[in-house]
């Protein structure tokens, strides 16, 4: 891919990645959210974070299918984009739903497996967060691969906390979750091969 191209491309990731929190000022001082502020906020960034986490699972896939290697410099703005919403998400949760009471937190959080599910994710992606950075893969070494590998249960966990975390039709987490694991599948592929030449 030509220079010209992969920044036209960094520049379509970062607009696209801030357009939802964009929306989701603009409507907050518009009066375009719904009659529960709360729970639209809560629902958009929950969407965010996965929608990037998902794109950050396509990169490698899309490297293989185009051969531009550039796509796989994508994985890490896309992963710390859906770590940035996930966290809104969470301080959401914790503020606003249940008003930084760690007591209540504590006691409600294991009765709902929704919960425990993002919560899983999250520290998860927090981890990863921590350990973007350069300096960070010099530092752990081969241990840097193995930890950033966590993206997949993350990826899974953040699937089922939304299949979960959805009464009524469940058409939408599901679609989710099976694109989720056809891309979790074409990652793990060439593994399973190589393992099985071995």
């Amino acid at each position: 891919m030509k220079p010209t191209g992969r920044t036209a491309l960094l520049v379509a990731l970062h607009l696209s990645a801030l357009y939802p929190l964009a929306h989701a000022i603009w409507d907050y001082h518009t009066g375009g959210l719904s009659a529960n502020p709360i729970e639209d906020i809560t629902r958009r960034t929950g969407h965010a974070a996965i929608v990037l986490l998902t794109a950050s699972l396509a990169a490698t896939p899309a490297r293989r299918l185009t051969g531009w290697s550039f796509f796989v410099r994508l994985r890490r703005p896309l992963g710390l984009y859906s770590f940035f919403y996930a966290s809104i998400h969470l301080m959401i949760f914790i503020g606003l739903d249940f008003g930084f009471d760690w007591e209540l937190i504590w006691l409600e959080s294991p009765k709902k497996r929704f919960i425990v599910a993002g919560l899983a994710a999250y520290v998860i992606l927090l981890s990863l967060a921590l350990t973007s950075p350069k300096y960070m893969v010099g530092r752990l070494g081969a241990a840097w691969r193995k930890l950033h590998r966590m993206v997949y249960p993350a990826s899974i966990f953040a699937a089922a906390h939304f299949v979960w975390l959805v009464k009524g039709d469940k058409t939408r987490p599901l679609i989710y979750a099976a694109v989720i694991g056809v891309l979790l599948l074409v990652r793990l592929f060439p593994w399973t091969a190589r393992s099985r030449g071995s």
